[in-house]
């Protein structure tokens, strides 16, 4: 065969090269609230996807966005929590998450707090280990998971109080080759979790060093363009 022609079924008139998702800008034509609920809101749209196009209408959650924390230790092992998460009625494991709802605080500042409240840690070196949506046709949930190492231990005195779902929380530090096993043989399902753990085996093969510092921006996130 000869080398320059192209795959069996593809395109020739298709480009090939590196791809990166883009902001596209859409003409809106009414936006409003149809359920306020105790965390997120759902929201109705009508838009265009072109001048003069029929209105289509989508229906999704609205949602402040969300960080995710993927402690490592000195020995690469990662920490991972057990949580109950009722929506699905399972005990997940996870690694440490939160919300973006506190006002004025930065992506970093929340994941540092995260990390203090659901691991008792804190971590001298930060990196964005991986951006994405948790579900981009229901929701605009957007997450960032970071890279936390050079890990300490708070004092017990000065611990955050964990409540409700969270006081049931157990940890396990696992190996990362472990954790990628547990991802391929579907023994592991919070995104998050998978995501991160996946993503840190990718990154490790050139010592991390493409890794985007802590305090990269976040473009993509909804409410940060």
């Amino acid at each position: 065969m000869d080398a320059h022609a192209p795959r069996p079924g593809a395109d020739p008139a298709v480009p090939t090269g590196p791809v990166d998702d883009a902001p596209s800008q859409r003409h809106v034509l009414s936006s409003d609230v149809v359920y306020r609920g105790r965390i997120w809101n759902v929201r109705s749209d009508a838009f265009e996807l072109a001048d003069g196009a029929d209105a289509l209408h989508r229906d999704y959650i609205e949602h402040p966005g969300a960080v995710a924390i993927l402690p490592m230790d000195e020995d690469g092992r990662l920490l991972m929590l057990r949580q109950y998460r009722h929506p699905v009625g399972m005990d997940l494991w996870e690694i440490p998450a939160g919300l973006l709802d506190v006002d004025g605080e930065s992506n970093l500042g929340a994941a540092v707090r995260e990390l203090a409240e659901e691991a008792d840690l804190t971590a001298e070196s930060w990196h964005v280990l991986v951006d994405y949506f948790a579900s981009p046709g229901s929701s605009s949930e957007a997450l960032r998971i970071y890279l936390a190492q050079g890990l300490n231990e708070i004092p017990h005195g000065d611990r955050h109080k964990r409540t409700d779902e969270e006081s049931e929380i157990e940890f396990a530090w696992v190996e990362l080759e472990d954790a990628v096993r547990a991802v391929l043989e579907g023994k592991l399902h919070n995104p998050s979790a998978v995501v991160a753990i996946l993503a840190t085996d990718a990154a490790r093969r050139d010592g991390y060093s493409s890794l985007r510092p802590g305090e990269a921006p976040w473009p993509a996130h909804p409410a940060q363009r």
